[in-house]
């Protein structure tokens, strides 16, 4: 899948230190009506929690074709990276965590 352009399609997007998430349109990816977000936990300690994804087909429909669910699959790591660059800047000399290290960060302290 290629590179998805998100500051087109963002629907919604709150960025702070103890954490929020953004929400794009599906539309423009085959996907009329639907949306998908992104978001982040505070865990505490100035930590934030993993990026996690969910969309509006799957909460509706629970159960999906594997093929579609795979593309949803790649769309999801695709924005999960892009929201985890927002809130992790690389020109930001105090955040030194990377994607992979906080993807194995648990969602939620509680």
């Amino acid at each position: 899948m290629e590179a998805i352009n998100f500051e087109e399609i963002t629907l919604r997007k709150e960025i702070t230190s103890r954490g929020g998430g953004i929400e794009i349109d599906l539309t423009t990816l085959g996907y009329e009506g639907e949306r998908m977000s992104a978001y982040q936990n505070y865990l505490g300690g100035g930590m934030l929690g993993r990026v996690c994804a969910n969309d509006t087909i799957r909460a509706k429909h629970k159960i999906v074709e594997l093929s579609l669910a795979t593309e949803l699959d790649e769309i999801a790591e695709q924005l999960k990276r892009y929201y985890f660059n927002l809130t992790n800047p690389e020109d930001d000399e105090w955040e030194s965590q990377y994607y992979e290290l906080n993807q194995k960060m648990p969602t939620s302290a509680y």
